[in-house]
């Protein structure tokens, strides 16, 4: 019995030895590669923006008073001078009917005065009256004939008021916001209030993103733009580029500016105010060399061993991918120029050819004596 345990002991020894020796020896890593492919890349800029009508007009009074009556309400198709509302034109119609009958008693003035000094010339040349009442006739005709101009603006003044009691539309389009109900008085003071607001043309609307800084500069008039709302979430809608603001916003540190888009919206199926999250081509090559993204992102085991050294810096547009080398486990650096992304692939200007094989990930391989240790491990549990 002490034979066998002894004998047990020198073989489990031995295993120990040859599992030891084993563990030294690490399997060379292996990699996922995938080759540089010819085809078509859109690079895009995504912003959110918001929708509105070209032309939206604030209709306002210029007269305070109740409301007396509303032609119309949300939704209301209008032309140029139609009647949209009335305000209450009592006062004013009492106040135009003042300047009326201050304008005649002003006109029987003139006359008075004019006959008067009519007269004054007259006696004057028979010596019957002085200079000095000549000149006091003519002085009082002109300041009878100033006072009529003045109550004749007046009279203008209060026929304008009476006829800003009747509010009409400005322009043709669509009531999007009545803001004003019948019977409401409205109060116009240093501001003046709003009581419509139309839309001229919703089947031409616009929308305004905000682009950062950092993309800005790829933004140029005339690129075409697509879109969607959260109303039509499965359709996508399109647009064109037709305004680049040069004003920046800056909220919390971060710089944007306004990009004008211009849409048609011929069914009217998108509204004001909707949120649209847009992206805009600013680039699209056709046929060139790619390779995905995966492949510019890979950073090698720190253990790998390299064919030749790789490069220590290199310039803004490239970047360090990996081949496989020509001994197994081994990878070989290649500098890179890249051009437009898509955000999955990018254009290789420079640096590698169609059918290249790039790495894109590391199989991660263990030892033999892991392998061993495990297997033994298992035998041991069974």
């Amino acid at each position: 019995m002490q034979t066998r345990r002894m004998l047990r002991g020198l073989l489990l020894a031995g295993l120990a030895a040859v599992l030891a020796a084993c563990g030294t020896r690490t399997a060379a890593p292996k990699f996922t590669t995938e080759r540089a492919a010819r085809m078509d890349v859109e690079q895009h800029t995504t912003a959110s923006g918001t929708l509105s009508a070209v032309v939206s007009v604030d209709v306002g009074s210029q007269v305070s008073g109740k409301i007396s009556a509303l032609h119309v309400d949300f939704n209301s198709p209008v032309r140029k001078g139609q009647p949209v509302a009335e305000i209450d034109a009592t006062v004013y119609e009492a106040a135009r009917a003042q300047a009326e009958g201050e304008l005649a008693s002003a006109a029987a003035n003139v006359t008075l005065k004019r006959a008067t000094l009519q007269r004054k010339q007259t006696l004057i040349s028979a010596r019957a009256t002085s200079q000095a009442e000549l000149d006091l006739a003519q002085a009082e005709l002109r300041q009878a004939e100033a006072a009529l101009a003045i109550r004749q603006a007046a009279l203008r003044s209060a026929i304008a008021n009476v006829n800003y009691c009747h509010i009409t539309s400005p322009v043709d389009g669509i009531v999007i916001a009545r803001k004003v109900d019948l019977g409401q008085t409205v109060i116009a003071s240093m501001n003046t209030p709003v009581l419509f607001t139309i839309a001229q043309d919703i089947t031409h609307m616009n929308i305004k993103a905000a682009i950062s800084e950092g993309d800005i500069g790829r933004i140029r008039e005339g690129q075409d733009v697509s879109f969607t709302v959260d109303a039509f979430p499965e359709e996508t809608f399109h647009g064109q580029v037709t305004q680049v603001r040069r004003a920046p916003t800056t909220t919390q540190n971060v710089v944007t500016y306004d990009t004008i888009i211009t849409v048609d919206n011929p069914e009217r199926k998108l509204f004001p105010g909707m949120t649209a999250e847009v992206s805009i081509l600013v680039a699209s090559r056709k046929g060139v060399v790619t390779v995905p993204n995966t492949a510019l992102r890979y950073t090698p085991p720190a253990d790998v061993r390299f064919e030749g050294e790789p490069p220590a810096q290199y310039g803004r547009m490239q970047r360090l991918v990996y081949r496989p080398g020509s001994s197994p486990g081994t990878l070989r650096a290649v500098l890179v120029r890249t051009g437009v992304s898509d955000g999955r692939r990018t254009e290789i200007i420079e640096g590698l050819r169609e059918g290249d094989e790039v790495v894109t990930s590391t199989v991660e391989a263990g030892t033999a004596g892991a392998r061993l240790r495990l297997g033994g491990a298992s035998g041991s549990t069974g």
